[in-house]
C-alpha cells in the first residue's frame, strides 16, 4: 500500500511541477507574444478599453484624445481635424496596431503600461478608479501647420519647419493625408475596409512623405556641395569656378545643360556665389568632381545622410518613429558624382533631411537632433520627461556659415525675388528635379531659413510630380510658413 501512495505523491508532484512550469512559461516567457497575438480578444478588450493619454499641440490643442463610449472596448480614440494632424498622431485601431507616428512610439506611456507610471497603476488599483495613460505634449504649431497643410492642397508633398536652435519640428504635414478617425471606428469591417483602401498602392496616403518617402533633392543639394568647398578653405563666395553653358558628363557623351542663361557665367567661369544664385547645373557638377566623391560624402554623412534618424519614442515607450535614412553613392564614378552633385542621379533625401540641412546653415553648422515631443505628463499632471535639444554634429565652421548664408540670400534678391518677404531677409535654395519616364516630370523643393540675420525657423518644401520650377511649386508655400511664423 505504502508504495501505491509514494507513486502516487510522486505523480502529483510531477504534475504541480509541470503546471509550475507551463503557467510560468504562458504569463512570463511568451507573455508579450501573447499578448500581441492578433488572435488575443482578451488583449484586444484590454488594449481598447484603457483610457488612452490625450496627444497635444504646442498650444495644448487636443490633436488625439480617448471618450467613452456605450459598447465593450469603453473608449472610443478620437481626432480632431484628423487629415491635419495624422502624419504626426498616426492611429490607434481596433484591428491594425499602431505602427506609425506617436501612437505607435509613445503607445506605452499613453496607454498607461510604461514602467514610469508603475505608481499610478498601482494607485488606480488600490483605489478603484480607472488607470489613465500620459499626454503627450509636442512642439507642433497649430497656425503653421495649418498654413502648411492648406498651401500643399490636393498636391503631393510635404512640409517641414524645424526650430533653428533647438530642432523641435514645429510643422510637419504629408499630403495627400488621411483621416484617423475611419481607422479608429469600434466598427471592425468598417475600420478593414478603411485600412485596405487607405494603404493600396505606391501613393498611399499612410506614407508620411515628410520622413518615410525618398526623392532627388534637386538643386537643394548644391547647399552641401558648396558647403563641402567652402570647408576646404580654397573657396570664397567669389572665388570662380568652371560653369559654361553644357557640361559633357565625364566618360560619355551626354549633355548637361543649364535652366538659366546666368548660370553659364562668363566665358565659361562663374563666382560661387552667383552659381548658388542661380543654380548652375554645369559649375556644380564639375565642382563635386574636382572635389571628389570623398568630400561631399563626407559634408553629406554629417548632416545626417546614410543614417536613419530617430525622431521620437524608444524601444521601451514603444515603436520609435524614425526617418528613412538619406542617400548619397558610394564610390561613384565621375559622371555620376557629377549628376549626385547637383542632386539627381543617386542622391535621395526625405524633406525632414533638407530641412535639416537648412536648420544646420542656420544653427552655425551645428545639427541638432529633430524631435517632437517636448514633454510628457501622467493623468495628475507631473511632468515625467522633458526634452532637451541635442547637437547631432557639428557640420561646418561659422565661417562657412555665414559664407553660406551671404549666397542663400543671393538666391532671394537675386534669382526669386517673389521669395522676398517685406522686412526679413530670408536665405533659400531652390530645386528643380527631373523625374519620371524621359524626365517628364518634376519634384520641386525649396529650403530656407529666416530671418536670415537671425534665424528662427528653418524650412522644406517638396511638390512631387509638378510640372513647374521648384522656385514656383514650393517656393510660395515656404514663405507662407515664414511669415506665419515670424508674425506671431
Amino acid at each position: 500500500m505504502n508504495k501505491y501512495l509514494r507513486q502516487l505523491f510522486t505523480a502529483v508532484v510531477a504534475l504541480f511541477v509541470i503546471l509550475g512550469l507551463s503557467s510560468t512559461i504562458i504569463m512570463a516567457v511568451r507573455a508579450n507574444a501573447l499578448n500581441n497575438d492578433p488572435r488575443n480578444a482578451r488583449s484586444l478588450y484590454h488594449q481598447l478599453g484603457a483610457y488612452r493619454g490625450a496627444i497635444l499641440a504646442s498650444d495644448g490643442t487636443v490633436m488625439a484624445k480617448s471618450e467613452p463610449v456605450n459598447d465593450a472596448f469603453k473608449y472610443l480614440r478620437t481626432y480632431s481635424n484628423g487629415p491635419l494632424y495624422a502624419p504626426v498622431t498616426g492611429f490607434f485601431s481596433i484591428n491594425q496596431t499602431a505602427d506609425r507616428g506617436l501612437e505607435a512610439s509613445r503607445s506605452m506611456l499613453l496607454n498607461g503600461e510604461a514602467d514610469s507610471l508603475i505608481w499610478q497603476r498601482a494607485k488606480a488599483m488600490l483605489t478603484g478608479t480607472t488607470n489613465q495613460g500620459a499626454s503627450i505634449e509636442t512642439s507642433i504649431d497649430p497656425k503653421l501647420q495649418q498654413v502648411a497643410y492648406d498651401q500643399l492642397g490636393t498636391r503631393d508633398g510635404a512640409a517641414v519647419a524645424i526650430e533653428v536652435n533647438t530642432g523641435r519640428i514645429l510643422a510637419m504635414v504629408s499630403t495627400p493625408s488621411y483621416d484617423p478617425n475611419k481607422l479608429a471606428t469600434h466598427d471592425a469591417k468598417a475600420a478593414s475596409q478603411a485600412y485596405n483602401e487607405l494603404s493600396a498602392g505606391q501613393n498611399s496616403p499612410l506614407i508620411n512623405r515628410a520622413t518615410s518617402q525618398l526623392y532627388p533633392p534637386g538643386s537643394t543639394f548644391k547647399t552641401i556641395v558648396a558647403s563641402a568647398a567652402l570647408e576646404t578653405g580654397d573657396y570664397q563666395t567669389d572665388t570662380k569656378i568652371p560653369a559654361g553653358s553644357s557640361y559633357t558628363l565625364p566618360g560619355t557623351a551626354t549633355q548637361l545643360p543649364n535652366d538659366e542663361a546666368q548660370a553659364d557665367g562668363v566665358n565659361g567661369q562663374i563666382s560661387l556665389q552667383e552659381a548658388v544664385a542661380w543654380s548652375s547645373n554645369t559649375a556644380f557638377a564639375q565642382l563635386g568632381v574636382k572635389l571628389g566623391a570623398s568630400k561631399v560624402s563626407d559634408m553629406a554623412t554629417k548632416l545626417g545622410f546614410g543614417s536613419t534618424i530617430t525622431i521620437d519614442g524608444t524601444e521601451s515607450t514603444g515603436t520609435p518613429m524614425t526617418a528613412t535614412a538619406s542617400t548619397f553613392p558610394s564610390d561613384p564614378t565621375d559622371d555620376k558624382l557629377a549628376l549626385a552633385s547637383i542632386g539627381q542621379g543617386d542622391t535621395t533625401a526625405t524633406p525632414l533631411q533638407m530641412a535639416m540641412v537648412a536648420q544646420a546653415i542656420a544653427n552655425n553648422g551645428k545639427l541638432m537632433q529633430p524631435t517632437l515631443v517636448d514633454r510628457v505628463r501622467s493623468a495628475d499632471l507631473t511632468v515625467l520627461s522633458q526634452t532637451k535639444p541635442q547637437t547631432m554634429a557639428n557640420a561646418f565652421s561659422k565661417d562657412s556659415v555665414d559664407k553660406l548664408t551671404t549666397m542663400m540670400e543671393s538666391v532671394v534678391t537675386e534669382a526669386n525675388p517673389q521669395l522676398a518677404i517685406d522686412g526679413i531677409k530670408v536665405a533659400a535654395k531652390t530645386g528643380t528635379a527631373q523625374i519620371g519616364i524621359d524626365n517628364s516630370a518634376i519634384d520641386g523643393w525649396v529650403i530656407g531659413f529666416a530671418p536670415a540675420d537671425n534665424p528662427q525657423i528653418a524650412v522644406a518644401v517638396l511638390v512631387h510630380n509638378t510640372d513647374v520650377y521648384g522656385s514656383l511649386a514650393a517656393g510660395p508655400i515656404m514663405r507662407a510658413m515664414m511669415q506665419e511664423a515670424l508674425q506671431q
